[in-house]
């Protein structure tokens, strides 16, 4: 009995949007912390280690961040989406999972002296070999984690990965105390997933047995299969720019690009990155009612367009004074770069859930093809930007961004009934207060608040561009969805607590 809410059939309850609504909440109040946890580390150690040292790692890290994407072929998405498992077609996936992942690990740690050859740096060949084992435990905690998404568990998931990161943090910090350099970035990954691996297996008690290699199981796998498409290329678009930067410019721009890099994709994390688990959970359960589906896409789409957008407007106006605050004076010119790059994320922010609807509809072979189209395009901004150096890279990424987040999202929708009108029905007013409070925010940077302090002005940029975009998207424009959905998870808190004891 304890295993069967792992392995039920897929159906909508009752109050389905009510615990997708509370699932979220805690997946962003994790994702807070966990966020908190990073930039708070990334502080000591930025203090404690050189430009050079984040460079170098980026080199490596630029590969291995693959890891969890690879092991499990794609399949975490098609199990949760899948409206029936079995624990012998999981065992199946858990134990090619295993496989892929130790051949993986084989595999990078033979390659690590060509690597070192690349980019001319010898010291990269000990710090492949070690990153190399984020594959092994990647692995062996790959289904459980799907297992308990699929369960919608996701208490259980933050409490892993806040306790994973806080000793991974810990560990690393001490390491750049006792002056192992560049070592503390390179284990802090790997310690992280071995944590994460334990308290996966922890929380979910499931032991993998023999596997069977059912239909259900060959479809599971077939749907991954087209998922892991989508991530190779995503991964590629992703992770081209850190080699093409460390490869033409060295390991000290690099570093600079990868401190911006950090900032900006921990802000994806917490944003919208995070509720992609929740969302094709949630909406996983709607595949069978597209009028649900929908109407659960749109209500969360308008909700994370919200407060999304106007959190990376704010990180654009105050990040070349942010960085050098947080950081140091020796990371100004990453402050630069998160400027530009911040602008990025607003419409990232939206082109980044066209997976919802594709896993959502299972046709994953769409998402797949979809990667392919959205890596040339970014491969095609990096080259026009390089030239440039990393500006230009971060620059190239913003214009693309913003020419494809409606046909991303047009076409992942076709499938259930979704049209570019629809999208822009959504979005177009917090993109749009997002967009006026940046250009009234860069305006004040560069003429009234030019000679203030830097923490002086932070805050008062934070506070005009938070202020010019409430009165423009809720008072001229009347967007009003996202706050009741807030408004609703709030009124909901009180009676959850009373029914916990």
């Amino acid at each position: 009995m304890v295993m069967s809410v792992y392995f039920n059939d897929h159906s909508i309850e009752a109050d389905h949007g009510r615990r997708s609504l509370r699932a979220g909440a805690v997946v962003v109040g994790a994702r807070v912390l966990l966020t908190f946890i990073q930039v708070l580390t990334f502080f000591v150690l930025a203090r404690l280690l050189s430009p050079e040292d984040y460079g170098l790692v980026a080199m490596v890290t630029a590969i291995t961040v693959f890891a969890p994407l690879l092991v499990g072929l794609g399949t975490p998405d098609a199990v949760v989406q899948c409206v029936r498992i079995t624990e012998k077609e999981i065992s199946a996936l858990f134990w090619i999972s295993a496989a892929v992942g130790c051949s993986a690990a084989v595999l990078m740690a033979a390659s690590g002296p060509l690597i070192a050859r690349f980019y001319g740096e010898p010291r990269l060949t000990g710090i492949v070999q070690v990153s190399a084992l984020t594959f092994v435990a990647s692995a062996l905690s790959c289904q459980h984690n799907t297992l308990l998404r699929r369960a919608m568990k996701f208490r259980d998931l933050a409490a892993v990965e806040i306790g994973a990161n806080l000793l991974s943090a810990g560990g690393a910090i001490a390491m750049a105390v006792y002056g192992f350099g560049y070592w503390a970035l390179v284990l802090r990954p790997v310690l992280a997933m071995c944590f994460i691996a334990s308290g996966c297996w922890l929380r979910c008690r499931w032991v993998p047995g023999r596997p069977a290699m059912s239909a259900g199981a060959r479809k599971m796998l077939r749907q991954g299969l087209y998922c892991a498409g989508f991530s190779v290329t995503d991964y590629i678009a992703g992770s081209s720019d850190r080699i093409a930067i460390g490869y033409w410019s060295g390991s000290i721009p690099l570093g600079y690009y990868q401190n911006a890099m950090f900032i900006y994709e921990n802000l994806c994390a917490l944003l919208f990155s995070s509720s992609h688990n929740v969302a094709i959970a949630g909406l996983g359960k709607a595949q069978n009612s597209l009028d649900e589906l929908r109407r659960l896409w749109r209500k969360a789409l308008s909700t994370l367009g919200f407060y999304a957008m106007p959190a990376f407007g704010i990180l654009a106006v105050t990040g070349q004074d942010l960085i050098p605050v947080l950081f140091g004076s020796q990371w100004s010119h990453s402050g630069v770069l998160i400027s530009i790059l911040a602008l990025r994320g607003i419409p990232h922010a939206v082109e980044r859930t066209s997976g919802w609807l594709h896993v959502a509809a299972g046709r994953a072979d769409r998402w797949m093809r979809w990667g392919l189209v959205a890596m040339c395009g970014q491969l095609i901004a990096l080259f026009c930007g390089l030239p440039y150096g990393p500006a230009g890279v971060a620059t190239a990424f913003v214009v693309y961004s913003f020419i494809m987040f409606i046909p991303a999202i047009a076409y992942s929708g076709a499938a259930v009934g979704i049209r570019a009108i629809d999208v822009i029905r959504v979005v177009w007013r917090p993109q749009t207060g997002a967009l006026l409070a940046a250009a009234i925010g860069f305006t004040l940077r560069f003429t009234l608040l030019d000679h203030t302090s830097p923490i002086l002005r932070i805050i008062t940029l934070a506070l005009a561009y938070a202020a010019a975009y409430v009165t423009v998207v809720i008072g001229l424009l009347g967007e009003r969805m996202p706050i009741q959905v807030i408004l609703a998870l709030i009124r909901d808190l009180p009676k959850r607590y009373r029914r916990a004891p």
